[in-house]
């Protein structure tokens, strides 16, 4: 019998939109002569919804109208032995009738950013005993927050730049200059100043002065309690690069130069502008072929020296430094100029989940196989973390068992 997939996406987090958009690409690309799959849409509110209409691109953000056709949902989280995950259709109010029950045997995690990316989704998954694609609870909270990042990966010796971690204000959203000037340290401007738990470049500033800072910082707040700023790196050029586990042995994807209009890759660069008549580009959004919306960029571009040898050896690195599983993605920061090049941040689940990566890496795989594979490790994964159905050893039992 096929397996089937519960592909979830959405969830309450600034990456919402993006991470729709990832879902209905995995839904459409997943092998439907071996698994049977179906959407399970986390709205901005975080309720669960269902349905056949989810599939249609057109009509996100749903409407009440939309809501009406389609059926609300919650994860039962009473763990079973078979690891099998079950919808209970959610009512209000009384009713006589047992309430719908859909049956899947693995969720495929298509979220981006908070709630969804960063271990909670995840913690939730394993309370209730269902195998999930994609990273675990520890690695996925290590590397979505950036400062914990750099802590966790220092002793790998991966070049990293220095940083602060400025908090959000007890009351307000924009920190005194005096009480910022003291969490600088000793970082000179200009600077970067990002959020510390976003990712699609949402809410990335550069700054020159104390004051451009202070005026950054309320936009950041208002969706993290921190901030996290480093040196900005002049000639940028980003490098990205995937990494996987599949099969017990570490992979790494093509690289990626994303091209840039400005000094800093945008969200509405990185989503929604078009790239007509260049490699790489899309010009419609969701479009299945061709990945991350409207990125222009160079993939396996001729790197200087040791470069590339260095991305590869430094992301298999940071995936082996958590236990790495899923297909993360590491980007890397670099002033072209000099050479240097220094670890950015991690993406536990990046946008398209980074199949055009995996289409072009040194043994090239096609996105419903990379699909496969996400799979296949979730249900391997989830066999090894199974425990006896009474986990107390015999000499730490303090009650009988009847």
């Amino acid at each position: 019998m096929k397996k089937r997939v519960a592909v979830m996406f959405g969830g309450r987090s600034p990456e919402h939109d993006v991470s729709i958009v990832t879902g209905l690409q995995a839904l459409e690309a997943l092998d439907q002569q071996t698994y049977e799959s179906f959407p399970v849409y986390v709205a901005t509110d975080g309720n669960w919804w269902t349905g056949e209409g989810l599939r249609d691109r057109s009509r996100y953000i749903p409407s009440e109208g939309d809501y009406a056709t389609l059926e609300a949902v919650v994860l039962d989280t009473a763990a079973n032995a078979r690891g099998i995950g079950r919808l209970i259709q959610k009512r209000s109010g009384f009713s006589l009738f047992k309430p719908k029950m859909t049956e899947f045997d693995v969720a495929l995690f298509a979220f981006h950013g908070l709630s969804g990316e960063d271990g909670r989704m995840q913690s939730l998954f394993e309370v209730a005993n269902v195998p999930y694609t994609g990273m675990r609870p520890l690695a996925a909270g290590v590397f979505m927050d950036k400062a914990t990042t750099k802590r966790v990966l220092a002793p790998t010796g991966i070049p990293q730049l220095p940083y602060a971690v400025l908090d959000r204000p007890e009351s307000g959203l924009m920190p005194e200059a005096a009480a910022l000037q003291s969490q600088l340290k000793n970082l000179a401007f200009p600077l970067i100043v990002k959020p510390m738990r976003l990712g699609s470049s949402i809410g990335v500033a550069r700054v020159v002065s104390l004051d451009e800072l202070r005026a950054a910082l309320p936009v950041i707040f208002r969706l993290d309690t921190q901030a996290i700023v480093e040196p900005f790196v002049e000639n940028l050029v980003e490098y990205n690069i995937a990494v996987s586990g599949f099969g017990g042995k570490i992979a790494t994807s093509a690289i990626e130069r994303p091209k840039r209009i400005e000094d800093l890759l945008s969200f509405r660069e990185k989503y929604l502008q078009g790239g007509e008549g260049k490699a790489g580009s899309q010009k419609t959004p969701g479009q299945h072929s061709e990945g991350m919306l409207s990125l222009t960029r160079d993939i396996n571009p001729r790197l200087p020296g040791q470069a590339e040898a260095n991305l590869r050896n430094w992301a298999a690195e940071c995936f082996r430094a958590v236990g790495g599983s899923g297909a993360p993605r590491i980007d890397f920061l670099s002033n072209e100029r000099t050479g240097e090049i220094w670890l950015n941040e991690v993406n536990p689940c990046p946008g398209s989940l980074g199949f055009f990566l995996w289409e072009a890496a040194p043994t090239p795989i096609l996105f419903s196989q990379f699909l496969t594979h996400l799979i296949d490790e979730a249900f391997t994964l989830h066999r090894a973390n199974q425990l006896p159905a009474d986990p107390t050893l015999p000499e730490a039992r303090l009650f009988p068992r009847k």
